[in-house]
């Protein structure tokens, strides 16, 4: 926006034509003017309109029209604002808009400057559902390989809603007509209001850290779709997904579908059937176990039949202890017999391998293997010795070499043959006259000491050819 005129200004639009005196005003202090009046005689309004004619630079601002049928109003919101934005503003869309009444100066244009949009009119709960319900689709919070499988038989039943309620009333009631057994602990909670995002989410944490049941049921009765949004928040929905208990949704009645349906693992139609859904029928409980009965039964008659065939294929098997113990007494002369051929022929191989390292010790006598070894390491003592110096002399040849190629080409030989070497006060080495301007000091080094300098004139060189 532009800034108010200034003194040389303000002083400059100021005539007087006879006695009469009035006040010119410039473009820029006119528009200026008329901003602050805005700005403060009207203060912070709510408008509600149309959206349209929607821009969304780089900068990160929206820019947009709110219009009714008969007019429109520009309006501005800044990136600081839009960033609390719940929903994504589209054309077409009615809202209700907060802001302060201004004008943008260099345009003249009159506008709205939004704090705060909303969506407004019959579809704004809806938007909003759409909009969370696109967002957690794509996030994959619905996919149903990620649904977790319902206990078969279930031990305890965790319930999730408020204790006041009619839902509590009737998971209650059919819990203890289908499986009176099944215990039922209830996390209290608000399902409507301000705080019942909050006590929900932490109703589903505190059974997930408990782990006191095997199944939970979110429920509530039913209502319209501003009783039931808790149950459409985002807080909520990623409470269930981040759930390890499994989940049954039964919220409202059948024609009503949450965001809360979605992301559980299992949909109940009403609070009734999500108890229904997780309870065992004792009837087919009962029926189970006299199936499950008869099943054994016959299993274990199998079973006895089965051992006593094989008792009687024992019974023909057994033989006398007698003659069992005269023939494993056999067995034990036999087993004598090989055992003593076995070592007599054992002991022959050895006492031949014993004889013929014998003969070996004797052929090759400790003092010969010594000395041999002693001529080959005076040998190879004296090869190391001549090596060592062959390569010494070689590398020493080789340093003189490379000393005398350094020297030559170092600063100290050039500084022998009685040149010098220019630098400025910092160290920089000076290449160009035109690097220097008169009164700086240069420092000469010379073969023997240093010269400082303070430059008179740079002398541009002499063109060549």
């Amino acid at each position: 926006m532009s800034q108010p005129p200034s003194h040389s200004e303000a002083a400059s639009i100021e005539a007087s034509s006879g006695h009469d005196s009035r006040k010119i005003y410039t473009v820029s202090s006119l528009n200026e003017a008329v901003r602050v009046t805005l700005e403060r005689n009207i203060g912070a309004v709510d408008v509600e309109g149309e959206i349209s004619n929607i821009a969304r630079p780089a900068s990160g601002h929206i820019y947009f029209t709110l219009k009714d049928a008969h007019a429109q109003i520009r309006c501005a919101m800044f990136k600081n604002r839009n960033r609390r934005l719940r929903f994504a503003p589209e054309n077409g869309l009615q809202v209700m808009a907060r802001g302060k009444v201004s004008l943008y100066p260099a345009r003249g244009d009159y506008q709205l400057i939004v704090d705060a949009l909303e969506p407004a009119g019959e579809g704004a709960l809806r938007l909003r559902f759409e909009q969370l319900k696109q967002k957690l689709l794509v996030e994959g919070l619905f996919e149903a390989d990620l649904k977790q499988p319902l206990p078969q038989w279930p031990v305890c039943v965790g319930v999730i809603t408020s204790p006041t309620g009619a839902a509590i009333r009737d998971v209650l009631t059919v819990l203890k007509r289908r499986c009176p057994a099944v215990e039922v602990i209830v996390y209290p909670c608000a399902v409507q209001g301000a705080d019942a995002v909050s006590e929900i989410v932490r109703a589903v944490e505190v059974a997930n850290k408990r782990r006191e049941c095997d199944v939970l049921i979110l429920a509530r009765g039913g209502g319209s779709l501003e009783d039931l949004w808790s149950f459409n928040e985002e807080r909520v929905a990623r409470a269930i997904y981040a759930s390890t208990l499994p989940v049954v949704s039964g919220v409202g009645h059948e024609t009503d579908f949450s965001i809360s349906d979605m992301v559980a693992d299992v949909r109940a139609p009403t609070p009734s059937a999500a108890a229904e859904l997780v309870s065992p029928d004792t009837a087919e409980f009962a029926r189970l176990m006299r199936q499950l009965s008869h099943r054994l039964g016959g299993s274990m008659r199998r079973r006895l039949d089965d051992l006593g065939n094989d008792v009687r294929n024992l019974q023909r098997r057994v033989v006398s202890p007698r003659r069992a113990i005269e023939i494993r007494s056999q067995r034990c002369d036999d087993q004598s017999a090989r055992l003593i051929a076995a070592l007599s022929a054992r002991l022959r191989v050895e006492q031949s391998r014993i004889a013929s390292l014998r003969a070996r010790t004797y052929a090759r006598s400790p003092a010969s293997i010594v000395q041999s070894h002693g001529r080959e390491l005076t040998f190879l003592r004296h090869r190391l010795v001549t090596c060592a110096g062959d390569m010494m002399r070689t590398h020493n040849a080789r340093l003189e070499r490379l000393s005398a190629v350094l020297e030559s080409l170092g600063p100290t030989a050039t500084l022998d043959r009685g040149y010098a070497i220019v630098s400025d006060e910092q160290g920089n080495i000076v290449r160009d006259a035109r690097e220097m301007a008169p009164g700086q000091v240069t420092v000469t080094r010379l073969r023997r000491g240093k010269l400082r300098s303070r430059v008179e004139q740079a002398v541009d060189p002499e063109p060549s050819g």
